[in-house]
């Protein structure tokens, strides 16, 4: 067979850069950048490449197994989905619907079959208790887009191709390509925006990938984020420095905002902040000099105690400098499929609350803090029979010892996924799923928060053996035999089950905001979904322009600047400015992002090793002094839950009293079945985490920030 070159997004994390594939016989040959991609425009960065990789991966799973008393074994897909079936009714039969519990990871998002069929197949099991990774790093942002302006996924963007100033805080574009800011090529935007005389500040703990490349950097001690965003409110206030924008006038309770900032004064901030006052100031000064000019902050803000307050607190300062909704601000999306619209009567929240903890679930889940509470606690609506989904909630959940004591503790578990890594070690039945370049692919959900509006869909460039199965026909059949529910409904869902992701997604093209049935009258030159297969680098939709007060969800049609469930929890943040007690553990820990890293079974691909992709403890020069710890001495850092043994970095790159160590490392189990994760296994940064410290709003994990001590080895 002939060489051919196969054109696919990359879906390893949020950029969707366009990738050229050169396949011969079904086998990858090579990887590159796609020249034509309308959004990456042949950038690609190594996870692109390592999809070659995965493919190849001989640790992959390809058929069901099940555990036996002496192993894994391999089954048939009948026999996979008669257990599953089995064991699930029986679970229910015994316990009820809320017996069974299922977990969803972040992988979930960027697979286009399983992102189509996902929610149909857990709504098939009728149980509330549902649990997903973005409560470990995302819920405050739906929470703030939920109270502010409606709709959980209304996410405002950075309008980053027109900026002057981008102010970034506790956020690494750079590493992290983009989170709720999805664009390739971070590095080279920032430069342009340099090259025409604009500014990147970072203001962060550590001084990141994204900080070496910014105009400034500045640092700041973890969690006292808040107090200089109320400075920053506080000194436009001061200055009489607020744009009487449209957004603004679409704003309520501006004078209630600018009280409540009215304390926290740059000279009160400062010395708890680290940040000095000449600088705080010449931050302001540069915000309200630049015309264009925004606030961005990501998972440093919102992994910690204040994350909900932080990121409400930024979306305040953008609409108060007049960028919200604005060109070269912050900008709402219109997508090709317009999921915002077409989900709007599910953005809803706090109306039923979890079972031990009483915490409130959002948009349809609760918190993943919680999650190893309802597998353990006796009582009624136990979790019995659990199904995770393409997560390892073992490494990414904190607490990791309790987590997998949880899992160890279930009557029957599912796990759909490719590997035996630290939390499917512990199922009964693994069914796994076609991935990479084996499935089609469109980020109908990373569209939501691009920096353009494009559209791309890809084939699958790579056929899969008849042994295997894709995602949505896995989901389908889990849906058909595991539905709870009226006649009508159950018909309704087994029809559902059974139609194609491509017919699905082929009819939200023609409906949406440029179908060729969009709006009140057919199109002729409406997208569809053979008309967007014919642009392998996909189309250019309109440009990115205001939308308010139109898409706003709120009832009255307004923004809601002080949602009162903030002001409340406002109170707590007076806390911080009396000085901080000696602490038993007095240093604070923060996580850290790799460009080759961004799930924990990227781990297992080989091109995606070396590099800056280290697990290793960062440190202050003078903290390393203090304990007597030279560089890569092996040190042992620990807190009230556990302890780990990692090298020490000494770099003047963190902060003084604070300590970085990346996140989902620790692939050391005897049951793990990852080879290349475990030459190289690290040290799981969970294994220290309490699983109560928490943003007390979103009851999002307060990683950032926590406290522990370190002792030489």
């Amino acid at each position: 067979m002939s060489k051919t070159i196969k054109y696919r997004t990359c879906h390893l994390c949020e950029a969707m850069c366009g990738l050229a594939i050169e396949v011969n016989d079904n086998q990858v040959i090579a990887i590159e950048g796609h020249k034509e991609d309308i959004y990456s425009r042949g950038h690609i960065c190594p996870k692109g490449i390592a999809l070659k990789d995965l493919h190849n991966d001989p640790n992959r799973l390809k058929q069901p197994v099940k555990k036996t008393s002496t192993g894994w074994q391999t089954i048939s897909w009948e026999e996979a989905f008669d257990i599953a079936e089995q064991e699930f009714k029986k679970i229910r039969k015994k316990y009820g619907d809320d017996a069974i519990g299922t977990y969803t990871g972040n992988p979930t998002v960027h697979n286009t079959g399983t992102a189509i069929t996902l929610y149909d197949t857990i709504n098939a099991l009728n149980t509330r208790n549902r649990f997903a990774s973005h409560s470990l790093d995302s819920v405050p942002v739906f929470l703030v887009n939920q109270m502010m302006f409606g709709h959980a996924m209304m996410a405002p963007i950075p309008d980053i191709d027109n900026l002057d100033y981008m102010l970034i805080i506790g956020a690494n574009p750079i590493a992290s390509n983009g989170s709720f800011m999805s664009t390739p090529n971070i590095r080279e935007k920032i430069k342009t925006i340099q090259q025409k005389g604009g500014k990147v500040v970072v203001i962060d703990p550590r001084k990141t990938e994204t900080a070496n490349k910014a105009s400034e950097h500045y640092f700041i001690h973890p969690e006292k984020d808040i107090l200089l965003l109320l400075a920053i409110i506080n000194e436009l206030v001061l200055r009489d420095a607020i744009n009487d924008s449209k957004a603004l006038l679409l704003a309520d309770h501006l004078d209630e905002l600018k009280t409540i900032a009215k304390p926290y004064t740059k000279e009160v901030v400062s010395p708890i902040t680290g940040i000095s006052i000449e600088h705080i100031t010449h931050i302001v000064d540069d915000l309200i000099k630049y015309p264009h000019s925004v606030i961005y902050g990501r998972l440093g803000v919102n992994t910690q105690s204040y994350g909900t307050l932080c990121q409400w607190l930024i979306t305040s300062i953008n609409i108060l400098l007049g960028q919200l909704d604005e060109k070269g601000g912050l900008q709402f999306t219109l997508p090709a499929i317009d999921y915002v619209t077409l989900m709007a009567h599910e953005s809803k929240m706090f109306r039923y609350s979890s079972r031990v903890k009483s915490y409130k679930e959002i948009v349809g889940e609760f918190p993943t803090a919680t999650l190893a509470d309802e597998i353990l606690i006796e009582g009624k609506n136990q979790i019995r029979g659990f199904i995770s989904i393409a997560g390892n909630p073992a490494r990414s959940a904190p607490n990791s010892q309790r987590m997998e004591k949880a899992l160890d503790d279930l009557e029957f578990m599912l796990a759909i996924d490719m590997y035996i890594n630290e939390t499917t070690q512990h199922a009964d039945l693994i069914l796994p799923p076609a991935v990479g370049l084996e499935t089609m692919h469109y980020s109908f959900v990373l569209h939501m928060i691009a920096t353009r509006n494009t559209a791309k869909f890809s084939p699958a460039p790579l056929s899969i053996s008849k042994e295997q199965r894709y995602d949505w026909q896995i989901m389908g059949e889990l849906q058909r035999r595991l539905f709870t529910g009226s006649i009508f409904q159950r018909i309704k869902s087994n029809i559902m089950s059974r139609i194609h992701p491509k017919t699905k997604l082929d009819l939200a093209l023609k409906t949406g905001p440029y179908g060729v049935l969009g709006g009140r009258f057919l199109r002729r030159d409406g997208l569809s979904l053979k008309r967007l297969e014919k642009h392998t680098g996909g189309v250019e939709l309109s440009p990115l322009s205001p939308v308010l007060p139109k898409r706003l969800f709120t009832k009255n049609k307004r923004i809601e600047l002080m949602p009162a469930l903030f002001v409340k929890e406002m109170e707590k943040v007076k806390e911080l400015l009396t000085p901080e007690k000696e602490e038993q553990y007095p240093l604070k820990l923060i996580g850290r992002r790799h460009l080759r890293s961004n799930n924990s079974w990227m781990h297992n691909l080989p091109v995606l090793e070396g590099g800056s992709r280290t697990c290793t403890m960062m440190i202050h020069p003078d903290d390393a002094d203090s304990y007597g710890i030279e560089p890569q001495e092996m040190v042992e850092v620990y807190s009230d839950f556990g302890a780990i043994a990692i090298a020490a970095e000494v770099t003047t790159n963190i902060i003084q009293g604070t300590i970085s160590i990346p996140h989902g490392w620790g692939h050391h189990g005897e049951g793990v079945q990852m080879e290349t994760a475990k030459r190289n296994a690290g040290v799981n940064i969970n294994t220290l985490m309490d699983h109560d410290r928490l943003d007390a709003l979103s009851y999002n994990m307060a990683f950032n920030g926590h406290p522990v001590a370190i002792r030489k080895l």
